[in-house]
């Protein structure tokens, strides 16, 4: 699978992408929203980036004790369920006079059951799509993303200032409602890619065997830390220009849509594996400016920048699922998606720490550097284990340790 037309011919692809498109747009509208709610009401930097960024620490709660569910719960109901949640909670969160240790709890609650919602999400696409079709697949998601970020985050910010940030969440809860509306009514029925019920043992065991695996070890890392940090750079946006944070946000976004799209059509499947450091370091180099608080014009451009690094991502997603079996393909994905959002969580908690005691520009350049010290650590020891060889020989380190990995990982 080569271009955008078969993708988007391939049954059951067209409601998926819709599903995602309508909840990245309420996801980005009403952390939006809540954190210049806290933000307003606190003044605190580190409560501001909590709030939008507070559920990604909850994702590995979930991803410890729930993950096995990933592929033993019908992909339909549970994306439908999911919607429903999230739409609920969104609308609790408008609440007028809801005290903030509630709306924490109920930002946490959002983490743990979306740690769930990320391996049934990632799962159904690697089982829509041919294997040679997802890194095209997800490329087309990010892009989507980008794009709903862009709309999500200019939207939202407009609607914060003329509507109010309570009344932009509640149009969050009705566009998570529909996006419940259509996996209910678009996606066909389809049985869990595993037979069992979802157990915390099953869970661990499951995890164990993972990350017993060094090349998938060390994708894990390549996939959580490096952009969690980055992430951290921008859980400040909203203390670093409170008036322009909306525009901030959307650049990024920008960013990451084009370096979505020039990685996962136009770069050829021989180059990826050299593309995947080049991306991560470009990914932080730029936050290493805001150290002289540059003009916002000149912000918004190293934002944008930036986020095209983010494309190192589908690379090693794809490697990750060239390193697991089919039947916990919904497993391995919900631990890497939960994985980078708790780092994102705690790295937004760092950053936000950071600023308190510093400023937010001095911490956005402390976690840019953070993240290009632990890209070249990764880099540093992959070139160890690649032999004399080189790339070709990791990916063959990588290819057979996996095969192994494979005839010993039982997918029940």
């Amino acid at each position: 699978m080569h271009t955008y037309r078969e993708l988007f011919r391939t049954p059951q692809f067209r409601p998926f992408f819709a599903t995602s498109a309508v909840q990245v747009a309420a996801s980005t509208m009403s952390g939006l929203a809540l954190g210049t709610l806290v933000y307003t009401a606190t003044e605190s930097p580190l409560l501001a980036a909590l709030s939008m960024f507070g559920p990604s620490l909850a994702q590995m709660i979930g991803a410890a004790l729930l993950m096995s569910a990933a592929d033993r719960l019908p992909p339909r109901a549970a994306t439908t369920g999911l919607a429903l949640v999230f739409a609920l909670a969104a609308a609790a969160l408008a609440v007028p006079g809801l005290p903030l240790p509630v709306a924490f709890a109920i930002v946490l609650a959002q983490g743990v059951v979306a740690a769930v919602g990320g391996g049934v999400r990632y799962g159904l696409l690697n089982e829509v799509l041919p294997k040679d079709g997802y890194l095209l697949g997800r490329s087309v998601l990010n892009m989507c993303g980008g794009l709903m970020q862009i709309g999500g985050y200019a939207l939202g910010g407009l609607l914060v200032v003329t509507l109010s940030a309570r009344g932009t969440l509640l149009v969050a809860a009705a566009l998570y409602l529909t996006g419940a509306a259509v996996a209910r009514f678009g996606l066909a029925l389809r049985p869990p890619r595993t037979t069992g019920r979802p157990s915390v043992a099953e869970t661990w065991r499951t995890n164990a065997e993972l990350w017993s695996s060094g090349p998938r070890r060390r994708t894990y890392l390549a996939l959580w830390v490096p952009n969690g940090l980055v992430v951290g750079c921008e859980s400040l946006f909203v203390p670093y220009a409170p008036g322009h944070a909306g525009l901030l946000f959307a650049f990024a976004a920008l960013g990451m849509l084009v370096g979505d799209v020039v990685t996962g059509r136009f770069v050829p499947h021989a180059r990826r594996g050299r593309l995947a450091t080049p991306l991560q370091l470009l990914l932080a180099a730029p936050y290493l400016f805001f150290a002289v608080h540059p003009a916002l014009p000149v912000a918004f451009a190293l934002a944008m920048i930036a986020s095209v690094g983010f494309a190192a991502s589908l690379l090693y997603q794809e490697r990750l699922m060239a390193l697991t079996p089919d039947g916990i393909t919904g497993q391995a994905l919900g631990l890497h998606s939960s994985g980078m959002l708790t780092m994102q969580g705690v790295a937004a908690a760092l950053a936000g720490s950071l600023a308190q005691w510093t400023s937010p520009a001095s911490a956005m350049t402390v976690m840019a550097a953070a993240s290009l010290a632990v890209t070249l650590a990764l880099a540093a020891v992959e070139r160890r284990t690649a032999g004399p060889a080189g790339g070709q020989s990791s990916a063959k380190e990588a290819a057979g340790e996996g095969a192994a990995d494979r005839s010993g990982l039982s997918p029940s």
